[in-house]
């Protein structure tokens, strides 16, 4: 296991393409009939909140000028920010240690928001296999090390058995059926403090393949995932729901 950071160029800190319009519109969807799932606010996160969506107009001002965009101030400045971007927003202060305080997270992968407000780094990825012995000492020194010039970007992946963006189930199961079946689901993570709070800025950006369709636009694809799926240790399997799965890829594959 390791964190896979590599630096970012902050003109690239927000991605913007074809799914703008519809995502931002599902987003709006789920904060008017799930606000209390996809919204966490503590006060400790109140100022920084304040200071990411003004990163945010400006980073859009700047770098995405093309794109309109107006803001209601009656709503909190996490939900404010969340509406004008394609990502999903979380903001870690640092009191006594590292804490969630402030988020809007429309889209998670099967894990609840509302558990994490006001938790530790440690107790938010308690359920990760090996994330105590293995990344707990070197998350938290990254993020005290971490400095308003430099910001950093990740991958994370996994394999599910459905497309929705909105997951916050805690249940995963392994994909049945075949590669029909089975969708390629990766989050684009960048980690950035805020110049003025110092607070650091988390933003979860996921993108929602077929894997049948990635299969046959590239010959590796199967092949790679097949090699993933081996090598992952079977707690990380039974985690992430892939039991059983690397069998049924081999035989699609043979």
């Amino acid at each position: 296991m390791a964190m896979g950071l590599r630096p970012l160029d902050l003109s690239n800190w927000l991605e913007v393409d074809e799914n703008r319009s519809s995502e931002l519109e599902l987003k709006s969807q789920l904060l008017s009939d799930s606000y209390e799932t996809v919204v966490a606010t503590n006060p400790d996160g109140l100022d920084a909140s304040n200071e990411l969506l003004a990163c945010i107009e400006e980073s859009l001002r700047e770098f995405h000028p093309e794109i309109p965009f107006s803001i209601d101030r009656s709503e909190h400045p996490i939900v404010r920010a969340s509406k004008l971007v394609q990502e999903d927003l979380c903001v870690l202060v640092k009191s006594d240690d590292w804490r969630l305080q402030a988020a809007c997270v429309c889209f998670p992968s099967r894990w609840n928001l509302a558990t994490k407000i006001g938790t530790t780094l440690d107790a938010i990825h308690d359920p990760v296999p090996g994330y105590d012995s293995e990344l707990s000492s070197p998350t938290n020194a990254f993020f005290d090390r971490l400095k308003p010039d430099r910001s950093f970007w990740r991958l994370n992946w996994t394999l599910l058995d459905n497309p929705t963006l909105h997951q916050p189930f805690s249940v995963r199961r392994s994909p049945s059926g075949d590669l029909n079946d089975w969708y390629f689901r990766v989050e684009r993570q960048t980690l950035r403090q805020l110049p003025d709070t110092k607070a650091i800025v988390f933003t979860i950006r996921n993108y929602v393949a077929s894997a049948k369709v990635l299969h046959e636009r590239d010959s590796e694809f199967g092949p790679n995932l097949l090699a993933a799926l081996d090598t992952a240790p079977q707690e990380m399997q039974g985690y992430k729901g892939w039991i059983g799965v690397a069998e049924k890829l081999r035989s699609e594959l043979s």
